[in-house]
């Protein structure tokens, strides 16, 4: 492929014109939201009916991500050999009647924290097996000029699903409770498997792979993953530092519900409209992060804001109640755009750079550490929660996401004006061979 003097694809496309692109965009855009809405509602459940503590929050979130540790990698190299969209449909399946099983045993009148944890971990380990299924289908759907474009369309969804689901999930629960509210994700997850299922496996013009690895045993696949990473130093470096950058974001948000609800009297529904600032700040970095890119080069725009996304968590620790509760609309507002924006830039090249038959493994070998680091920042974060004060935990959490993003400036992309194009299927298997 082409790349231009800034960074950016030489023939541009647009998602939108592929049919199959668009049914993948609707199935996902409605299970964002009911996702979104949902996350709000299964806290609020936790900490207001059930009273959680520090330590139980810690663990809800470290059960949603607990799977990566334990079957990331042989997850990753069975779907390089599965068919990606058949994945994604099941997995959408089996997690809506996990959480469906949340409304039922609340009428039931059986709902327990223990439940809560079972759906956090079932819904969890289907997400290790979608996600590197949809970073191996969508390259399928749209043309390689089409990715940035696709991303940036998919990364709107996810922000305006943050703008508008924390809300909604607050006004769910002041209207018919929390618990009865979880059917929105259920209805999501299905309407996405309805989408996907109308995606023609032989889905339109996309780029086809002209070479593919030979097939191997899974331990060789699983080897062939953690060496590609491991000696690659772009893969490494993004592995590295978004693995303790995520250990602090996913601490210190393990614990903000309880902060704003229990420390500073924040109600349900206020909740949910601080929550719609991470969406304001997710879709202003989708809608301009690509001009960014091709203004600067899109190697220097992914070290920006990939570094930048730091420091406004660090505004946390002047949130109070009342009008101090700027600053925290202000630092989710703020770290929602570096981050999202990267993810943007980040997950386009990937796309890329991997060859397609290489994504699962290489996919899931990277959140092994990207996501892994993610359920022990919950648990630590309880437990610290529990001995020094939410409060306190925040702060801590926020200052080590904060010296992660920092740690950009020293990484490959530092130097660089444009990111390399294409990963060598000869040097996977040159390296294989030795």
């Amino acid at each position: 492929m082409t790349i231009t003097a800034k960074g950016q694809p030489a023939a541009a496309d647009r998602a939108f014109r592929y049919r199959a692109f668009r049914w993948l965009w609707t199935g996902e855009t409605v299970s964002l939201l009911g996702t979104s809405t949902s996350s709000v509602l299964l806290a609020l459940v936790a900490a207001v009916e059930f009273s959680a503590t520090p330590f139980w929050m810690g663990l809800l979130t470290a059960a949603t991500w607990l799977p990566w540790l334990l079957i990331g990698l042989p997850a990753g190299a069975w779907v390089d050999g599965w068919d990606p969209r058949r994945v994604m449909i099941c997995c959408g399946l089996v997690a809506a009647l996990a959480t469906a099983s949340v409304p039922i045993g609340w009428q039931l009148g059986v709902l327990s924290l223990a439940q809560l944890l079972v759906v956090a971990l079932l819904t969890g380990g289907c997400n290790v097996f979608f996600t590197p299924a949809y970073q191996r289908l969508l390259p399928r759907l749209v043309r390689r000029g089409a990715l940035g474009s696709a991303n940036s369309a998919l990364q709107v969804s996810q922000s305006t699903a943050q703008l508008a689901g924390p809300a909604a999930g607050g006004l769910i629960a002041h209207a018919i409770g929390a618990a009865v509210g979880v059917w929105t994700q259920a209805a999501g997850f299905l309407v996405s498997a309805f989408c996907l299922f109308r995606i023609r496996p032989d889905a339109a013009g996309a780029d086809r792979e002209a070479t593919a690895v030979p097939a191997a045993p899974l331990r060789q696949r699983i080897a062939d993953g953690l060496r590609i990473v491991g000696r690659d130093r772009f893969l490494r470096s993004f592995m590295i530092i978004g693995g303790i950058s995520n250990f602090g974001l996913t601490g210190y948000g393990a614990l903000l519900v309880l902060l704003l609800v229990n420390q500073l009297g924040v109600s349900e529904a206020t909740v949910g409209l601080l929550g719609m600032f991470s969406g304001i700040g997710g879709i202003a970095a989708a809608l301009v992060v690509r001009r960014i890119a091709g203004w600067m080069g899109d190697a220097r725009a992914l070290l920006w804001v990939r570094t930048l996304g730091g420091p406004p968590a660090l505004l946390l620790a002047f949130t109070s109640a009342g009008a101090g509760l700027v600053w925290y609309a202000l630092s989710a507002l703020l770290v929602s755009f570096f981050v999202v924006g990267g993810n943007v830039l980040t997950v386009t090249f990937r796309q890329r750079y991997v060859p397609g038959e290489l994504m699962g493994r290489v996919v899931t070998c990277s959140q092994l550490v990207n996501f892994g680091t993610m359920p022990v920042a919950g648990v630590v974060a309880g437990a610290l929660g529990n001995q020094l004060g939410v409060r306190t935990t925040i702060v801590v959490m926020a200052a080590i996401h904060c010296a992660a993003n920092l740690g950009n400036l020293i990484c490959p992309l530092r130097g660089l004006t444009v990111l390399p194009a294409r990963l060598s299927l000869a040097q996977v298997r040159a390296d294989r061979a030795n």
